[in-house]
């Protein structure tokens, strides 16, 4: 890429040729092509140059971060805005929250109460973020995803 070659259909062996004077690499750019497509370039600096882009490209793509609030089928009203708070601190920092009802031992008898304070939960949260996936039951726990608004 150092001295500027005037483009043209040349012979294989001058091509080569014209890189290794160039000190350059002859790289086949489209082979399908009739004739096939070459160009000489720095093969070593283009592929480091390609990883840098991808290097850049990765680091800009945002990142998601989750945060995770456990409740209990029978958590109290001071309990719950407390962790209704940091639901909204962490929504408004552009982070997703899943908010989870752990129930312990019997408890999984209180199903609809688990499910009923998940849905306040969501409604309590809804100028601040839309709910990505509802209530569902996975085992011991009810999970239910909650992302921020734009």
């Amino acid at each position: 890429m150092g001295e500027n070659v005037d483009t043209g259909i040349f012979q294989l062996r001058d091509a080569l040729t014209l890189a290794e004077d160039l000190d350059l690499d002859l790289v086949e750019i489209s082979p399908s092509a009739n004739p096939p497509v070459c160009k000489i370039m720095d093969y070593k600096k283009f592929l480091y140059e390609q990883k840098k882009k991808q290097k850049e490209i990765k680091s800009k793509s945002a990142k998601v971060v989750v945060k995770e609030i456990r409740l209990g089928p029978n958590t109290d009203d001071h309990d719950f805005n407390f962790k209704l708070k940091h639901a909204i601190k962490f929504l408004q920092e552009g982070a997703k929250v899943k908010v989870d009802v752990f129930f312990k031992g019997r408890s999984i008898i209180y199903k609809d109460k688990g499910e009923y304070i998940l849905l306040r939960f969501a409604q309590e949260l809804e100028e601040f973020g839309k709910v990505e996936r509802l209530p569902k039951l996975e085992g011991k726990r009810m999970i239910m995803i909650v992302a921020p608004k734009k």
